[in-house]
């Protein structure tokens, strides 16, 4: 069987959302011919944690843990911040943040972390990485960001070690939705763009979780068709059927369920007008939040008097989190920009409850939605009063849906790996 290093900054216990596709993808690959190990950080002090993932990792994997220099423990002491509390990217990153302490670490993360916050893991990870290439053989290299560093220091291992290397972008590398209305400097994002460059242009194959972001590295480096890849993000199917005797409760009001991140610039003002308008016409609605919440989204639902109908659940284990999506009647995911499929959406249409999608000229959302019968997408620019007004129930496509489920992007995997050997 051919050996394959995940190299993933976040791993269990981690809770944080962007393991779970490199998770089930480590879990199923041995069934396509391949043995997985992980590297990886000794701690991650940002998420919060997650117990329950170990269920999905087998007690023979290796996984190597490497040192790493972790900026936010020190934010976190500016801040007054327990030493293991957790935080989020769309509090530490939004504009909102008024205080002199918070405007500052933006500044900082902006102009002096490059490509981002981790950078603090190439050096010392790169030195750990050393030790055990030297005593352990592998055919093949995969890299998971963002955090895009973590390519960096995939890339170094493959220069040192002339092992081929696989690079997976869940997200763009330069203009990653969260730096939207925020300025780095003229010398970072020429940095920045060196970086990406080399990443890309050196990987041996590329794999990419959208097709509009395929489109737009391809437009970007012409040189890379050919080895680039589509493997959307998918849902766990498994973990469905884990908890497939889960009954909606009989209640008298509707649910209006976020479940992840939601940044500043992910917020559908015009939406929370239309949810007060329902409301103050006898239509009984809770928001409910799972996960974080930016604090430009909460002042928006403050300023349309939505704050008493509001829920703010926090951080969920991943299968308490399924439940709630289970469980509510209307289910809101807003994507950033045309190059985003956001990863909630697979989990959303597997529900079989109606998705109310945000998203202005994302063609690739509106396409899945349709294809598999889950929703409509709206722009930003619309209330979509006429989604609470429709009361047609939505007839998923299930078999159009078992298409994103992670054992068939697995093996999926498992041919790209291969092909990338030849």
């Amino acid at each position: 069987m051919k050996k394959v290093l995940f190299l993933s900054f976040y791993w269990p216990p981690s809770g944080k959302a962007s393991i779970h596709w490199p998770i089930k993808m480590i879990k199923y690959l041995p069934e396509f011919g391949w043995e997985p190990s992980v590297l990886t950080v000794k701690e991650d002090t940002f998420s919060a944690a997650d117990e329950t993932l170990f269920k999905d990792i087998n007690p023979g994997l290796k996984v190597y843990k490497t040192s790493f220099w972790d900026p936010f423990i020190i934010y976190k002491k500016l801040l007054g911040k327990p030493p293991e509390s957790s935080l989020s990217a769309s509090e530490v990153m939004s504009t909102e943040n008024k205080g002199i302490v918070e405007r500052l670490s933006l500044w900082i993360r902006l102009n002096l972390f490059i490509p981002d916050a981790r950078v603090g893991w190439v050096i010392p990870g790169f030195r750990d990485a050393k030790k055990l290439l030297k005593h352990e053989k592998f055919d093949l290299i995969v890299s998971n960001g963002p955090p895009h560093s973590t390519h960096l220091l995939a890339l170094k291992l493959k220069k040192e070690f002339n092992i081929p290397l696989v690079s997976v972008f869940i997200d763009p590398w330069v203009d990653i939705s969260y730096y939207k209305g925020l300025k780095r400097s003229k010398r970072v994002l020429k940095k920045d763009n060196t970086f990406e460059k080399k990443v890309i242009e050196n990987s041996d194959s590329l794999i990419f979780v959208t097709d509009g972001l395929i489109e737009y590295f391809e437009t970007k480096y012409p040189g890379i068709r050919g080895k680039t890849n589509l493997l959307y993000w998918g849902y766990n199917e498994e973990n469905f059927e884990q908890i497939k005797g889960f009954r909606k409760e009989t209640r008298d009001y509707k649910i209006l369920l976020h479940a992840g991140n939601i940044f500043d610039h992910q917020n559908p003002k015009k939406l929370w007008a239309s949810i007060n308008q329902e409301i103050n016409s006898g239509n009984k609605i809770i928001i409910r939040f799972i996960g974080t919440v930016s604090p430009g989204v909460k002042k928006s639902i403050e300023e349309h008097g939505l704050t008493p109908h509001t829920e703010y659940k926090g951080f969920l284990p991943y299968n308490e989190m399924l439940k709630e999506m289970l469980g509510a009647d209307y289910l809101l995911v807003c994507a950033t920009e045309p190059r985003h499929v956001p990863g909630k959406l697979f989990e959303y249409m597997r529900t079989g409850n109606k998705v109310l999608a945000f998203g202005d000229d994302n063609e690739e959302v509106k396409k899945i939605l349709n294809n598999s019968g889950s929703g409509n997408l709206h722009s930003y620019s619309s209330d979509a009063a006429e989604f609470f007004a429709e009361n047609k129930k939505t007839e998923p496509n299930l078999s159009e849906i078992k298409k994103f489920d992670r054992k068939v992007i697995a093996e999926k995997l498992g041919k790209i790996l291969n092909k990338t050997l030849e």
